[in-house]
């Protein structure tokens, strides 16, 4: 059958443009297939990366049918099952483009810099300093171990970097990527750093704090190490440690669930003066939700009262009981 590819094309500092190669391909082409043939075939001049062929060194990322995707895992097949069936009755269409939060070098080719310099930041290397004792061999139980198993799959293939949309709108932002990496080193057992790497992934919005939990990027990740959840690992471990006058962040965190335990659901009120204005310790906070707060009551959306839901008790014994579940883990 033939099938349009649509290949976003630019080089440095150019804007991008559309080129299409049309190709006689079968279902189970995968979709770098397709690319070598167009290059082979067709035009020579298209870049692209690759190396395995085979899902496992991340090389061949890049947006598929607008998804982060590894072209080596995608088939033709795959991508036409999602299309609409009115775009099935004629010639089918995939479009391919480069990773999205980096910037383009030629092409799908981008320029990962960034990619690792954030990962670089969040120091992914077993601490050495217990290892002052050469003869020691850093041994580790078998559920020790299992502990890494989801992390260590990451391929670095920059997918979720890709889709990440904190990263999008703000730069300081390390990424999933480098804190999935950083989880895997809060629950290594032989790490030594523990408690200042805590530290350091809690610094404001540069950190796990940072994160949108849009999902994308446990969505995208082709080895299903949901860095979304990795996140939220080191967010339990921040909050098992700080109370919530240590940040607006952790305040959130820790107020959200009482409320929600308190009355089934969020007293929006409440939450804005315990959260923002600190129970009124915040004045510059507190000040902050009188524009707000003024424009609510001006359309008649500022709630009078609060009304409790009727399942609450159901609600704070199913997260009272998820508490204690995590307490008898650790």
């Amino acid at each position: 059958m033939q099938v349009a590819f649509k290949i976003i094309r630019q080089t440095q500092n150019t804007p991008p443009r559309v080129q299409t190669y049309t190709l006689d391909v079968e279902e189970g082409n995968t979709i770098l297939d397709c690319l070598n043939r167009i290059k082979w075939e067709q035009d020579g001049s298209l870049a692209f990366r690759k190396n395995c062929r085979n899902t496992i060194c991340g090389s061949c990322a890049m947006r598929i049918n607008g998804r982060s995707a590894l072209a080596c895992k995608e088939n033709v097949g795959s991508e036409l099952a999602k299309l609409p069936p009115t775009f099935q009755s004629v010639t089918p269409e995939i479009t391919v483009a480069p990773l999205g939060n980096l910037p383009v070098i030629k092409d799908l080719v981008v320029d990962m810099r960034s990619f690792w310099d954030n990962l670089e930041a969040v120091d992914p290397y077993v601490s050495t300093s217990s290892r002052a004792i050469p003869e020691r061999e850093f041994l580790q139980t078998p559920e020790e171990r299992s502990r890494l198993d989801q992390n260590g799959n990451c391929i670095m293939c920059g997918a979720c970097y890709s889709e990440c949309n904190a990263r999008e709108v703000n730069p300081d932002f390390v990424g999933p990527h480098a804190l999935a990496k950083a989880q895997r080193l809060v629950a290594d057992s032989r790490d030594t750093a523990t408690e200042s790497r805590i530290e350091e992934y809690n610094k404001g919005t540069q950190g796990v704090w940072g994160c949108t939990r849009c999902y994308m990027c446990n969505a995208v990740c082709p080895m299903e190490v949901a860095p979304l959840d990795q996140i939220g690992k080191i967010k339990q471990e921040i909050l098992a440690r700080k109370d919530d006058q240590a940040s607006r962040s952790i305040r959130h965190r820790k107020i959200l669930i009482n409320l929600v335990k308190k009355g089934g659901w969020v007293d929006e009120r409440q939450f804005g003066l315990q959260v923002v204005a600190n129970s009124f310790r915040d004045i510059k906070g507190l000040l902050s939700l009188g524009p707000l707060g003024l424009r609510m009551i001006a359309r008649g959306k500022f709630p009078l009262g609060f009304d409790a839901s009727e399942g609450t008790a159901q609600v704070r014994s199913l997260i009272e009981s998820v508490q204690n579940l995590k307490s008898n883990k650790e």
